[in-house]
């Protein structure tokens, strides 16, 4: 009995702390609001490119602080007609997020092993891209056939936050413009310049950098 307590208080801790680990610092909502674009005519237009078209305004938020990569797959998922459509569902099998909170958050190669799990598509880690060859993926993530997932920081565009995933919508190439179909329900999809989100995405986590996801 006391070994069955100590291990569930040691659980306990350690969701206490995952949950408080895992929480990015918060974006005030005057720099959600300004330091992106959502003007309409230019998200009716974002919104009618093709891989955006596929995912629909109707975006599944993400559970909680952690689960953006998680979450972000699943609407891919969704996006291309695969089963896997959930957080849970994707995560199963995995040992990840056992928890319910992903600790800390994942990293961009974890996240492709989640991808991974449930599908006989092409994941493929987008890694150490130069500006040049970020334009050249931008040019492609309006093809039906591939989704993008992109992992970046917040800072660098709203001025403060942490790293987070989310997926590609499309590309503006005359606007030179993003769509980026952010999983927070706080911030959801905005379109940004191109290299300001290179520069969010050209960050390090841990002893790598950021980068991509491409499924196909």
């Amino acid at each position: 009995m006391r070994r069955l307590l100590v291990g569930l208080v040691a659980v306990l801790g350690l969701l206490a702390g995952g949950a408080l680990f895992a929480r990015p610092p918060s974006v005030p909502e005057e720099a959600i609001r300004t330091a992106v674009t959502r003007t309409p005519a230019l998200m009716e237009q974002a919104f009618a490119l093709p891989v955006a078209a596929s995912f629909g305004r109707d975006l599944t938020w993400q559970s909680n602080a952690s689960r953006c990569g998680p979450a972000s797959v699943a609407n891919v998922y969704r996006s291309m007609g695969e089963e896997e459509t959930t957080e849970a569902a994707v995560l199963d099998g995995t040992g990840l997020c056992w928890t319910g909170w992903c600790i800390i958050g994942l990293t961009l190669d974890e996240l492709a092993g989640v991808a991974q799990a449930h599908t006989e598509r092409k994941v493929t880690v987008l890694r150490d891209l130069t500006e040049d060859a970020f334009l050249d993926h931008l040019r492609r993530a309006n093809d039906p056939s591939r989704r993008y997932i992109i992992n970046f920081r917040r800072k660098e565009i709203f001025g403060a936050g942490a790293g987070h995933h989310s997926p590609i919508g499309g590309y503006l190439e005359k606007e030179d413009l993003v769509l980026v179909l952010d999983v927070n329900e706080a911030f959801k999809p905005w379109l940004v310049e191109r290299k300001r989100l290179y520069d969010a995405m050209n960050t390090l986590d841990g002893e790598k950098k950021r980068g991509m996801l491409v499924v196909e």
